[in-house]
């Protein structure tokens, strides 16, 4: 089989993804953008997207009237919430991948039984169980009340919403960063604890590096579902914590779709923009490396 023969099939071995991502990926882009820069009469115009910017509503708390950029506050409500919980991901999640990277076979195949599991069932019943979890009669409160510590109140704050985005997108930071780790060549660590190297240093100059394509994975597949999610902040948060997945579903709702279409468009273009600038940075630390 020649070079050509071998290019054709491989052309064809791609074809239904090829297919698939232009009718499942560029297509509804494309709608998203088209909506985003149009009105209600189908006409081009840039009012969706200053609408976003400018925007304002005033807040009155007691003791001061101030006026806010509506959809710019809750941008970074929503962006401050996947920030803080992709980070405890990562923080959790390394060490785990680590372990069960270094683990034996079978070990390996129960822990990712054991994060898999979680997984298999629906996303609503999942956010069901931590409502009834973290309700001021919950089992965590009757837990606590058993022991003598008292009840504290978690549902409807900000803190339970970032236990449901952790507990919903662990496996999505795990997973890609097991998967490189799993890949490491074990020589290299033997060859750095031979050289002298230290285990803190072993993991900062070598296995970090190596991994950072793993890290990059899982902190995207949590930080774009956490910062759009809105079915969450509506049940563990009582529809007290107003996050952008919440902005684009309301006008959604109410049939604004071009404003909603404008909305998702920019929330896409600055995940882009983030994810273009976190890769350019972990290449110059890597080759820093």
């Amino acid at each position: 089989m020649n070079k050509k023969t071998n290019a054709l099939v491989q052309r064809l071995t791609l074809t239904p993804y090829s297919v698939w991502a232009v009718l499942f990926i560029v297509v509804p882009l494309i709608f998203v953008a088209y909506y985003a820069f149009t009105d209600s009469s189908f006409s081009f115009t840039f009012d969706n997207i200053s609408r976003f910017f400018t925007a304002t509503s005033v807040i009155d708390d007691g003791e001061t009237v101030r006026e806010v950029h509506t959809y710019l506050v809750i941008f970074w409500r929503s962006l401050k919430l996947a920030v803080i919980s992709t980070l405890i991901c990562l923080l959790m999640g390394y060490p785990l991948a680590y372990i069960m990277s270094r683990a034996s076979a079978r070990t390996q195949n129960v822990l990712l039984t054991l994060i898999m599991i979680p997984m298999w069932m629906n996303f609503l019943i999942r956010t069901y169980a931590w409502m009834t979890i973290l309700q001021d009669t919950g089992i965590l409160n009757g837990f606590l009340a058993a022991l003598g510590l008292g009840r504290i109140h978690i549902i409807g704050t900000e803190s339970a919403v970032i236990i449901g985005m952790v507990y919903d997108y662990f496996p999505y930071m795990v997973l890609p960063i097991y998967s490189v780790m799993a890949k490491l060549d074990v020589k290299l660590l033997e060859a750095a604890r031979d050289l002298g190297c230290p285990s803190v240093s072993v993991l900062r100059r070598v296995i970090w590096p190596l991994s950072i394509p793993g890290v990059l994975s899982g902190v995207t597949m949590v930080l774009i579902p956490s910062i759009s999610t809105f079915y969450i902040s509506q049940k563990l948060g009582n529809g007290k914590f107003f996050l952008i997945g919440d902005a684009i579903e309301g006008q959604y709702t109410a049939n604004n779709l071009h404003f909603a279409a404008a909305i998702a468009f920019i929330l896409m273009v600055i995940l882009l923009a983030c994810m273009a600038l976190m890769q350019k940075l972990a290449n110059r630390k890597l080759i820093v490396a």
